[in-house]
């Protein structure tokens, strides 16, 4: 039987774009599913001067998609209520108490209170110490904050915001929201690995060549430019996202599959990351920035054309760079990773590359065979978005004559009935934040040390005077991503360019 959760939601920038496209949407799935029921309030809070009736009828057109009934639409929206909000205004958190001691009465919520931040970080601690002098949590049930990245913009800010936000929540009461953790292949990474002996027993230096983790997206910056000129690829994406990736696949397995455990370990993986000197980041790691390009009839412009970008930018729209993982299960196996705007295809995955057999046994049966010298690596990829699933390369041999090997692919892909009914990855989140289960938020000392990793990046970058390089639209990105496995003898092996180059549709 499903368990009804019961809480009182208060929004902060409840009229804004996250909270139309990704809150309501998941806050009615769980009440479709019975998650929420009769005992839950909703507030929504923004400088704009809305009623509770023109707030719900917002509500109800971000739900268009998921098909409702009229009774669903009426019992759901119900439970909305708007209040106009200045948050650097004492007076206002008096009246949102107010409001929220009421509610917690009519839906006997047992003071549960659930806090969720949807704007800008510079005023989460404005927010979270009025939240605490005005007594608006509560001592009675159970209080948590969910924070929406950035959070902050080096790890001396984040440090700073981290201290602002410990003088009214403690670290079990803080949900720092990534929601690639809340995807379902991401998830998948620790049953991959921990489930099946045949990788866990694989999974370290002695058979792993190297780990390739690409992050791809086909659009441009569209209507972020603003904030993209402030953060670029390697704080927009890298410092979180892909270092959260990393630390699962790196981590050692965990005694118990808990919260605590699994933190510990990821933790542990994220400390033995190599933290470079700015010279050692300069040869470790590459950028690029896109320019205008056309993939079949479609122009794109440049990204110095976007809206809101300065004309002489020099901020990256794509990474590629390579971690070293000082310990004993990963020395010396280098962990690739690239992300970027304006790529091929929309796509992430992860690649594990396994080293090739030491001896080609098969070497003198045909030396005429084209693949004769050479045995292909078996690689183990898993699909995160937008297919999601994962697959095994092997070599098998040839039909017919002589033993010419010939690579298979075993191919596992969940199909589009499973994944329209799995949960969408904010509503796991959100489910995980009501049920206390911060296994899968980002925690202080994880952020503290992602942050750490790539300031160095970044100072190396900001001292860089040569003008950043570029790389056409629709393409995996400049030369210098390709090149900087080449020196190490790899090679990326997602290259959906080839693809459109093979057919004439990309030059």
């Amino acid at each position: 039987m499903t368990k009804e959760n019961i809480a009182l939601f208060t929004i902060f920038g409840g009229t804004g774009d996250l909270a139309k496209r990704k809150l309501y949407p998941s806050l009615f799935r769980l009440f479709r599913k019975g998650n929420l029921k009769k005992h839950f309030a909703i507030i929504g809070t923004a400088r704009r001067d809305w009623t509770d009736e023109y707030y719900r009828e917002i509500v109800k057109e971000t739900l268009v998609d998921l098909d409702p009934t009229e009774k669903e639409l009426a019992e759901f929206c119900g439970h909305f209520y708007y209040q106009a909000h200045n948050v650097t205004d004492t007076e206002h958190y008096d009246t949102l108490k107010t409001l929220a001691d009421k509610l917690d009465e009519d839906y006997q919520l047992q003071g549960n209170r659930i806090f969720y931040l949807a704007m800008a970080p510079q005023f989460f601690g404005t927010i979270t110490s009025h939240l605490a002098s005005q007594e608006i949590v509560t001592e009675t049930g159970f209080n948590r904050l969910i924070i929406e990245k950035p959070f902050g913009n080096d790890f001396y800010s984040a440090e700073k915001l981290n201290k602002e936000i410990r003088e009214a929540f403690n670290e079990e009461q803080i949900y720092r929201i990534d929601h690639y953790l809340g995807k379902e292949m991401v998830q998948n990474i620790s049953a991959i690995r921990f489930g099946n002996t045949i990788f866990e027993a694989l999974w370290n230096k002695n058979y792993i060549d190297n780990v390739q983790i690409t992050f791809a997206e086909s659009i441009g910056v569209e209507e972020r430019g603003g904030y993209y000129e402030k953060s670029g690829a390697l704080k927009d994406m890298i410092q979180n996202h892909v270092l959260q990736v990393v630390s699962l696949l790196a981590m050692d397995e965990p005694s118990v599959f808990s919260q605590e455990a699994i933190l510990a370990e990821k933790v542990k993986a994220l400390n033995a990351i190599r933290i470079y000197t700015e010279e050692e980041a300069r040869q470790n790691f590459v950028r690029g920035q896109y320019r205008e390009g056309q993939l079949d009839s479609q122009k794109f412009i440049s990204y110095k054309e976007e809206h809101n970008v300065h004309e002489d930018s020099q901020i990256e729209t794509f990474v590629a760079g390579k971690f070293h993982i000082d310990n004993f299960r990963w020395e010396g196996v280098p962990f690739y990773v690239r992300t970027g705007k304006r790529l091929t295809e929309k796509g992430t995955r992860i690649s594990i590359v396994f080293k090739p057999v030491p001896v080609n046994v098969f070497r003198e049966q045909d030396q005429k065979a084209p693949d004769a010298e050479t045995i292909q690596s078996n690689v183990l990829t898993i699909y995160i978005q937008p297919t999601e699933g994962f697959s095994l390369s092997l070599n098998g041999k040839e039909v017919g004559q002589g033993f010419n090997l010939h690579p298979v692919k075993l191919d596992f892909r969940h199909s589009s009935e499973t994944m329209g009914n799995s949960p969408e990855a904010y509503e796991k989140l959100i489910l995980d934040c009501l049920n206390g289960d911060g296994t899968n938020f980002t925690h202080w000392d994880e952020v503290a040390q992602s942050w750490r990793i790539v300031d160095v990046i970044r100072r190396a970058w900001d001292k860089d005077s040569d003008p950043i390089p570029t790389y056409p639209s629709a393409t995996m990105g400049p030369k210098c991503a390709f090149d900087l496995l080449k020196n190490d003898g790899f090679d990326w092996i997602w290259k959906p360019d080839e693809w459109y180059r093979d057919n004439h549709k990309l030059s």
